[in-house]
């Protein structure tokens, strides 16, 4: 009897743990969207519809037609092939899937700086503490997350809910603000004054670096790969575009709704926190802290987490001791932040202008392998379609990556 009790609970235990687990599809769809709404896009999205109002919609929309292009290509075949990009890589070209590590490596390390220098920054503005102490308690809380061993069930909670946040507020945000959608309509088919950089800027913070391979890398950890999951791979990819781009629209409109108002903002040199600001008032600037703090760590943790993916492939103890890479990486921004205080500016530009490049570099093997190594896909029928759209897209980043490339000398001067 007593027995009979025991096996009950367990079963109760089991059924409720798997209620509580986050599907490895819906995990790797929501680290890839929260990667990419970190603290710099926040940032940039507010500053750039500050400059350029309705017509910003425009850059929004053009950055999410590359996302969708880019990732159901990077989504398809990394994981038929099963291979992160990097294996991949090396295997179309000898020497390619270093070069990718190290952009996507120095990349990632530089911004993951930034992005615990936003959680340190959230914190400050939420509970009104030194954003070094917030950082230092934002790096502590993301190590603890990885100190675990059910660890890739920990962190898809942890983006989920987060996620959650970032997206309830914002939306709260657009219904206070009551965005004219009408004028943000006309922006998008017909911008006034829109330069090229924004749409550069965003489409770099959205989708370049690793950003681009982070819910792949995510969906072969599950081990959902191989041509015979095909769909469940397109329906990961559709989840995490639609959830990237919901965000990207809502917090457009958010922050227009405001702009529209023609309200003088407090700080023009902090656009998001002074929009937060105008429309809720004093509280706004500490919802404003718990959206920037969870932009922060679903950032860190998706930065983290995705270079030592690249990592591991080099190196016998990373493969062994993941948890362990991406502690390392985490607190390596953390100590940089707190001691210097400051996420040096030259720094962000520099490691910008490297992901300008990695998303090119990266594509172009990416719709190699589709057009001449089908062999490493299991000679799946590649859909003429997307490989189209992978083109159209991969000449764009091309273009920006030139662009990119004027920014370093720059930086020096």
């Amino acid at each position: 009897m007593d027995g009979a009790t025991s096996t009950d609970e367990s079963t109760d235990g089991e059924r409720r743990a798997v209620r509580l687990r986050v599907p490895p599809l819906l995990g790797a769809a929501v680290l890839m969207a929260m990667s990419a709404a970190g603290p710099g896009f926040i940032t940039q999205t507010a500053s750039f519809t500050v400059l350029y109002g309705a017509s910003f919609a425009c850059a929004v929309v053009v950055s999410m037609l590359i996302d969708i292009a880019v990732q159901m290509n990077v989504w398809r075949i990394l994981g038929i092939s099963g291979q992160r990009a990097q294996d991949l890589a090396s295997k179309v070209f000898p020497g390619a899937g270093q070069v990718l590590t190290v952009f996507v490596v120095l990349g990632a390390i530089v911004f993951n700086i930034g992005n615990i220098a936003g959680a340190g920054l959230g914190l400050h503005d939420l509970l009104g503490i030194d954003s070094r102490i917030g950082a230092a308690i934002s790096g502590c809380l993301a190590i603890a997350i990885f100190l675990g061993k059910a660890v890739f069930t920990a962190v898809d909670r942890v983006m989920v809910v987060l996620g959650l946040v970032k997206i309830c507020l914002i939306i709260v945000l657009v219904v206070v603000t009551a965005p004219p959608v009408g004028q943000a309509v006309v922006g998008v088919v017909a911008p006034h004054g829109l330069p090229f950089l924004p749409i550069l800027t965003l489409i770099g913070g959205t989708v370049g670096g690793f950003i681009t391979y982070s819910g792949a890398h995510r969906l072969i950890d599950s081990g959902i790969t191989g041509a015979d999951n095909v769909s469940r791979i397109n329906r990961g990819a559709l989840t995490g575009i639609l959830v990237a781009c919901v965000l990207r629209i809502v917090l457009f409109l958010g922050f227009f709704g405001v702009v529209a108002t023609g309200v003088h903002l407090a700080n023009a040199n902090d656009a998001a926190g002074s929009s937060f600001l105008a429309a809720f008032g004093p509280v706004g600037l500490h919802l404003f802290g718990l959206v920037f703090w969870a932009a922060g760590m679903t950032s860190t943790i998706g930065n983290s987490y995705t270079t030592a993916t690249f990592l591991r492939s080099y190196a016998a103890p990373i493969r062994r001791h993941m948890n362990r890479t991406v502690i390392v990486l985490v607190a390596l921004a953390t100590v940089v932040f707190v001691a210097a205080g400051q996420t040096p500016q030259s720094m962000l530009v520099f490691a910008g202008a490297i992901n300008g490049l990695v998303l090119p570099i990266g594509l172009a093997i990416i719709l190699w392998v589709a057009l001449r190594r089908r062999d490493l896909i299991a000679h799946h029928t590649y859909p003429k379609v997307l490989l189209g759209a992978g083109v159209a897209a991969w000449l764009f980043t091309a273009y920006a990556a030139v662009v990119s490339l004027t920014s370093i000398g720059s930086i020096f001067h």
